[in-house]
């Protein structure tokens, strides 16, 4: 049988047990699949073979559906596909949890819905600044009396606090000047819980166990109020909770989420994967803590790239390759903040960009040490309304 033939079977199982739902059946009925007698080292070879001529997306279903055969074919492809920060591909769910890749900026653009107040994140497939895109993650804003809240979620049909696609949310405070972004589940071992209504909840009997297992902040976003009254560019102020300083260097690290809670995925069964720590570079278990690191180096701040005004345009311009068209006050440019040092060539590395290309579309790159679901999260604090910054 060819390898074509072998790949379209495997793509039917994987989309089998995806709408099956079954933890039982991905356990229990994929390991009776006709696959599984399949040699070891053969099973391997195409497999890296597979990995290593779909680079990107649409094709790159092929992995997935690999990993979704039965509990051999999984196991290999876990350790075969590598993190973002090696690959430069996000392929697993988790992906959106981790660091993206170190030499270049990943492509993703939001679009947004006006009325039904939500935010979706794509990843970009081709050079277009907008195309259909991989779904990636989805935000609904919730206004209260005192703040604003964006529940992120993996899902776009289900973006409840109470769901187990739910994994963190932005938190505003009342002018819009101040954000804090959560995880709802630690970021790295020795992560301190914020103590919350919702995390305080969730000790009580009666409340689900899809309930969140916390609030642990990994991110606080500041915009300077603006007293002077002067139009220019909105000022943006990033530190990184869970990232050391250290982490832009050469060689440095950054803290990886390995898998999702058990309650995270459980609408993908198939996709619950996880890496070994074979297939992070240069990790240590030590490092791999990051409370004991970012006490050491300091933490990671993120700061907008000024911006220089060109006299003929009569406005404040920004380089952004071609990836942004459309001015617009949301626009910006973060780049590591020398806090704990003297400026290096590493703090001029674009680590987040975000611009409006649309009406309602948004370009946003991100780059190492930050990950998808950080870069978005701090995106979406640039679509709310800043009356004190402007």
């Amino acid at each position: 049988m060819s390898l074509k033939s072998i790949i379209q079977e495997m793509r039917s199982r994987s989309r089998r047990v995806v709408q099956d739902g079954s933890t039982a059946e991905v356990g229990d009925g994929l390991a009776q699949s006709c696959w599984v007698h399949m040699p070891q080292e053969l099973l391997r070879e195409v497999l890296i073979r597979i990995e290593s001529s779909e680079n990107a997306w649409p094709p790159r279903k092929s992995v997935v559906a690999c990993a979704g055969v039965c509990r051999s074919w999984r196991r290999i492809t876990k350790e075969i596909v590598k993190t973002p920060e090696v690959s430069g591909t996000l392929t697993f769910p988790i992906s959106v949890k981790q660091p993206g890749p170190r030499d270049l900026l990943l492509h993703c653009f939001i679009k947004r819905n006006r009325s039904a107040q939500t935010y979706c994140l794509y990843l970009s497939l081709t050079s277009a600044l907008a195309d259909d895109g991989k779904f990636l993650l989805a935000a609904r804003k919730c206004r209260r009396a005192t703040c604003t809240d964006y529940i992120i979620s993996l899902h776009a049909d289900d973006m409840s606090k109470a769901s187990g696609t739910f994994i963190g949310k932005l938190r505003s405070n009342f002018l819009g000047t101040k954000f804090t972004i959560v995880d709802g589940q630690p970021p790295h071992a020795g992560a301190k819980i914020s103590r919350s209504r919702s995390s305080r909840l969730v000790g009580l009997k009666q409340v689900s166990p899809r309930v969140p297992a916390g609030n642990y902040p990994v991110a606080h976003i500041s915009y300077e109020l603006n007293v002077l009254g002067s139009r220019g560019p909105r000022r943006m102020h990033c530190v990184m909770d869970a990232i050391p300083a250290s982490a832009i260097e050469p060689g440095g690290v950054a803290p990886i989420q390995t898998e999702f809670s058990s309650s995270r995925i459980d609408f993908l069964p198939s996709m619950r994967f996880s890496w070994s720590k074979s297939n992070e570079p240069n990790h240590t278990d030590d490092q791999s803590s990051g409370s004991s690191s970012n006490q050491k180096d300091g933490l990671l701040v993120l700061r907008n790239k000024a911006p220089r005004w060109h006299e003929q345009l009569q406005c404040w311009c920004l380089n952004f390759h071609g990836r942004v068209t459309i001015a617009s006050v949301k626009n910006f440019q973060l780049v590591a903040s020398p806090e704990n040092g003297p400026a290096g060539p590493e703090h001029e590395k674009i680590i987040l960009q975000f611009g409006k290309v649309g009406k309602d579309i948004f370009t946003m790159d991100y780059r190492y040490p930050i990950s998808a679901f950080q870069a978005f999260a701090i995106c979406l604090s640039s679509f709310d309304t800043k009356i004190a910054c402007e």
